[in-house]
């Protein structure tokens, strides 16, 4: 047993006595509450050991990446968007002053061009567009391999007028503004019968993304797009032609029009938008899910992106596809979709946003539809636990919410399920902690809009060194437990921002300088101002972590175990376990230095993955180590000699 120094005044005996009885009061209370939890569990599952196992195996292995391609990196100039191709996006202005907004600039400062317009920060950021393309993608992949990554999704890349691209003009071309020829790959779409493949060319920007893609696998990455399949844009093909030609139109079967310009009923031309929103026509159901004509389109691009040559080798295409609002579509469009994608690729992931209670997850996880969605539950559970500070759920809770998502799920899918902090779509990890206590993201439609900068009472500032420290110990959980990983662009270097459209700013990247963010909202000054730079300290903490959870294949397969719990210390200790190999995991959200106890079967000193220097020595089958406020230790225990 090691002494552990504290700092509380007492003499070498007393300190003994207290630190005996420490141990024990807690080993006590750790081990009841784990045993009871072990008797009450069921088995984890050992994802190697599941029959008829319906996930693809490299989903469990991979850190995941999100880029928001516009706002990632610009590698190419030249291509940038102009005027002309916002044309259709909100808030439908091309005629107040435009040009292509300063990468580096602050945030919400106005710029000239922008003033002119007379209009307020929100309708001005909906214009603006920075010139993020697939070239600055390529250019960073070397930068995502070092960081550790094992797979990228994006946010969509079909040609779009606006900056996120839900608003798809078609789904079998990249944005020409994507590409090095914009005005060349425009020429060359015009000429297609958009309906029949047989017509369909390749342009500049097709032939970038794949090479992107080759690019990607050839750093032995994966690569997956965003799938938007409930709706169009007002610029698609189909829809343009419907609003011309009304019922005279070859299409006017693929959107749900409400009713058509009739000068005798006195009539005009109306539709349905996803969620009201006209910019998004949404394509028609019936009772199996999309219709068939739009349904073949979308089966047709999917062959296309999967196996581009057509060869049957799907090594050249996309290894699957996250799906946007999947819970809009009915299960039988899923079902017979994915028979054709894994037709196609076996191995091709599938996952969907779907932000919903667990109980509806289960319905499209039964390996008939989707290998896992976006774990906002995970993002839910771990916000009450780790960012609520007075509001905030115990330890036992935590764990029994844990548990309760594990259980729910086939054992397979809880290992691809993408654990998130953040997306394009939440506020960032780190503005949420600076706003702890105030919104409950569970509640997804009512905090959706109160974290966004536009409510006066968010505070959009950027986070302080304690608000970074606890954002480190949530990183040592995420790595660490069952699931996919799952990073938003920027996070590792230290950005921060409300909810969208703040959560997309211009990524940071260390070899750019970033104007001092002055300006709030409002346009007036705050105090004080806040440096943008590169964190090329979290960015470490990040790279060492991703290298532990990548190094070692108890931390992607490994089944999972709670060792102690303590609700009054704010302690949560758990073990993964694969084989001969386990790492015992030791959090702590308290604020003070706590000492954790375990029983364990093994001799000689336990590596602390973290903090090589810190060994843990085991003795008379147990080990007591100390852990700080606020940290987490990683501990290995090898028992393979």
């Amino acid at each position: 047993m090691e002494l552990i120094k504290s700092n509380h005044g007492h003499g070498e005996v007393e300190m003994k006595l207290l630190i005996r009885l420490i141990i024990f009061t807690f080993l006590y209370y750790s081990f009841t509450l784990a045993q009871d939890d072990n008797m009450k569990k069921k088995s984890s599952g050992h994802p190697f050991l599941i029959k008829n196992e319906f996930v693809p195996g490299w989903a469990k292995k991979v850190v995941w990446y999100q880029i928001f391609p516009g706002r990632f990196r610009n590698g190419d100039p030249a291509n940038d968007p102009t005027l002309e191709s916002i044309k259709g996006a909100f808030p439908h202005d091309t005629t107040s002053p435009w040009k292509i907004h300063r990468w580096t600039s602050d945030w919400y400062e106005l710029q000239p061009y922008e003033k002119k317009s007379r209009k307020d920060i929100w309708f001005n950021i909906q214009r603006r567009r920075y010139g993020g393309d697939l070239q600055g993608i390529i250019d960073k992949l070397d930068y995502l391999k070092d960081l550790g990554i094992g797979a990228i999704y994006l946010n969509p890349v079909f040609w779009s007028p606006s900056s996120h691209k839900y608003d798809a003009a078609t789904y079998h071309h990249i944005d020409p503004y994507f590409g090095p020829d914009p005005d060349g790959d425009k020429k060359l779409i015009a000429n297609e019968t958009p309906d029949d493949p047989s017509t369909w060319v390749w342009t500049s920007a097709d032939k970038l993304f794949l090479k992107l893609i080759e690019e990607v696998h050839n750093r032995q990455m994966k690569i997956i797009m965003d799938g938007v399949f409930n709706h169009m844009g007002i610029n698609s093909w189909a829809f343009r032609d419907v609003a011309e030609n009304q019922q005279e139109s070859r299409y006017k079967d693929w959107f749900n029009i409400t009713s058509w310009d009739d000068s005798v009923k006195g009539t005009t031309f109306q539709y349905k938008g996803w969620y009201g929103v006209k910019e998004l026509p949404e394509l028609k159901q019936n009772s199996d899910g999309i219709v068939d004509l739009p349904k073949k389109y979308i089966f047709n691009i999917t062959k296309r992106w999967m196996d581009p040559d057509g060869n049957g080798n799907p090594s050249d295409g996309i290894d699957g596809w996250r799906l946007d609002v999947a819970f809009m579509i009915k299960h039988n469009f899923w079902k017979e979709w994915r028979k054709l994608v894994k037709s196609i690729n076996a191995q091709a992931f599938l996952t969907a946003e779907i932000v919903d209670d667990i109980k509806i997850l289960q319905t499209y996880l039964k390996g008939d539809e989707f290998d896992a969605v976006m774990n906002y539950n995970f993002l839910f559970t771990t916000a009450e636990y780790f960012i609520d500070d007075t509001t905030a759920i115990s330890t036992s809770e935590f764990n029994e919410k844990l548990k309760e998502l594990r259980d729910v799920l086939p054992p397979a899918v809880s290992y691809v399920q993408m654990n998130l902090f953040d997306s394009h779509d939440t506020q960032r990890l780190a503005s949420h902690i600076v706003n702890r206590d105030k919104y409950k993201i569970r509640d997804w439609a009512k905090s959706f809009n109160l974290t966004k900068g536009s409510n006066p009472d968010y505070d959009t500032r950027k986070p302080d060194n304690d608000e970074i420290k606890l954002m480190k110990l949530m990183l040592i959980f995420q790595m660490t437990y069952v699931g996919a990983p799952y990073i938003y662009y920027g996070d590792e270097a230290g950005m921060w921002g409300a909810n969208d459209p703040d959560c997309r700013k211009p990524m940071v990247w260390a070899d750019m300088q970033y104007d001092t963010e002055v300006y709030l909202p409002d346009q007036t000054k705050k105090d004080p101002a806040d440096s943008v730079f590169f964190n090329n300290d979290l960015f470490d903490f990040y790279k060492k972590l991703i290298r532990i959870r990548n190094n070692y294949e108890v931390l992607q397969l490994g089944e999972f175990n709670v060792l102690a719990i303590s609700d009054e210390l704010g302690i949560y200790v758990y073990e993964r376990k694969y084989g001969k190999q386990k790492i015992i995991v030791a959090l702590n959200k308290g604020k003070k230095k706590e000492l954790v106890s375990l029983n364990i079967n093994h001799k000689g000193f336990l590596k602390d993955l973290l903090n090589p220097n810190r060994k843990v020595r085991a003795a008379g089958g147990m080990i007591v180590f100390s852990i700080r406020p606020k940290e987490g230790r990683i501990l290995l225990v090898d028992d393979s000699k």
